[in-house]
């Protein structure tokens, strides 16, 4: 989620603009609604979570520990977040009420081992019974690995840039997939492994990239370690560190799930912008492959991939080119442009050749008549691609509920439901019901 992982404009109000202007529906994309009405037969509609963005008081993550010292590049602590940690049933029942059948969240390794060998049966067994409250409730468990967390004493000797960390997450994987892995619908090792290669694309003030180096050297000197490395927290100097440490772990770990439930299909997601080529000498496809290629190529030998697609990105020769004057804006003054998903999701497939599952796709904003109107419209131009053959297992919106949006805090809003940060009852926005009529019905 680019627009809110980067600091574009954020304090930029929401434009007042048409609906049109979220994405004109072709010809093609009505012709093919109009021509099959129907999505596939078991097509999957969700809503999805992390685990720490919405159980709260993960005490032992490395993120808990940088969000809580001066200096950080967290405008706020996670805190409670939404209490699902507690709450997780009420959590699944307003997945169940909306009309949902797949809820996509996270378990969490910090929880689950919070110190190196120690791991925590009590902690399998939490996440087991959510497994098997999604199946009481008809919902299918998708389940992430690692979206972005890790235990603190993982990024205190490194995180991914430590020789040891692929055969610690496999030692991690295995564990859960044994305890868990057969009730489990689909597995995804890593929530957005290249969120940082598209914040080095972004162009975002170099400020940014200094604020995280000093987050994390803050973070190492509290502890008196030499590197303190997090998944979404980097210095531009780590990223190459990073991203071979992330690959060797996806394979580690897809290898160990598998061992442990063979039948479990397994894969990863990206982040993907909707990128467009605009102009002779346009830098698209260097930005491509500097963004998606290697996880693209490694995705070719996976069951699936997951495409979480959130705006579309315009370039030019000399880089990337501002959008549209009369664009509809998020929370922090991106475009909201409905085709973008269906435009990702046709480059995952034709890149790799897989089944793709839209892990995530939303739109971060307090007014929520743009998501109900986006939504629609986005899976409007998906039908069409699906219609084109492109083989889509299901659809999972981000997020089920608002929740803490890493180092921003708690401003952008991108929940199906709100909830009260003193009482945590959740409340339905009108949007939830938009997406419930159509997954109900398994048809825009």
């Amino acid at each position: 989620m680019l627009d809110r992982r980067t600091v574009l404009a954020s304090a930029a109000a929401l434009a007042a603009t048409s609906a049109p202007a979220l994405g004109r529906v072709s010809a093609k994309a009505a012709k093919g609604a109009a021509a099959s009405p129907q999505f596939p037969q078991g097509f999957l509609w969700g809503a999805s979570t992390a685990p720490h963005q919405i159980e709260g008081n993960n005490t032992a993550s490395d993120l808990w520990f940088i969000e809580n010292q001066q200096p950080t590049v967290f405008a706020a602590p996670s805190g409670d977040a939404a209490n699902s940690l507690l709450l997780w049933e009420q959590d699944l029942d307003l997945a169940k009420a909306i009309g949902l059948n797949t809820y996509r969240f996270g378990i969490e390794w910090a929880r689950i081992e919070p110190e190196k060998g120690l791991f925590s049966q009590a902690m399998l067994d939490h996440y087991a019974r959510v497994i098997d409250g999604c199946r009481a409730r008809g919902l299918a468990p998708v389940v992430t690995f690692s979206h972005f967390t890790a235990p603190r004493w993982f990024s205190a000797q490194g995180g991914w840039a430590n020789p040891e960390s692929a055969d610690l997450f496999a030692r991690f994987t295995d564990k859960a997939a044994r305890h868990f892995g057969n009730r489990i619908h689909a597995a995804i090792t890593f929530n957005e492994p290249n969120i940082l290669l598209l914040l080095q694309n972004a162009n975002v003030p170099p400020q940014l990239w200094d604020i995280q180096k000093l987050t994390l050297e803050t973070a190492a000197k509290r502890l008196g370690v030499p590197r303190f490395l997090c998944a979404n927290v980097a210095g531009k100097d780590d990223l190459p560190d990073l991203q071979r440490g992330l690959l060797a772990a996806h394979k580690a770990g897809k290898a160990a799930i598998k061992a442990a439930a063979p039948k479990l299909p397994v894969g990863f997601s990206l982040a993907m912008m909707d990128d467009q080529a605009v102009g002779k000498g346009s830098q698209r496809d260097m930005r491509r492959q500097q963004m998606y290629g290697t996880w693209l190529d490694v995705a070719k030998g996976d069951d699936f991939i997951g495409v979480q697609n959130y705006e579309r990105a315009l370039w030019g020769a000399e880089g990337r080119l501002p959008a549209p004057q009369d664009a509809v804006r998020n929370w922090s003054g991106s475009e909201v442009w409905a085709p973008s998903l269906a435009g990702a999701v046709r480059y995952a497939h034709a890149a790799t050749g897989v089944p793709i599952l839209v892990s995530e796709h939303g739109v971060g904003t307090d007014d929520d008549s743009i998501r109900a109107a986006f939504i629609p419209a986005a899976l409007t131009h998906l039908k069409a691609a699906i219609d084109d053959g492109v083989p889509v297992m299901g659809y999972c919106h981000w997020s089920l509920i608002d929740n803490f949006e890493w180092i921003f805090g708690y401003k952008p809003k991108f929940g199906l439901a709100s909830y009260d940060p003193v009482t945590f009852a959740r409340t339905p926005k009108p949007s939830a019901a938009v997406l419930g009529a159509i997954a109900r019905a398994n048809r825009v």
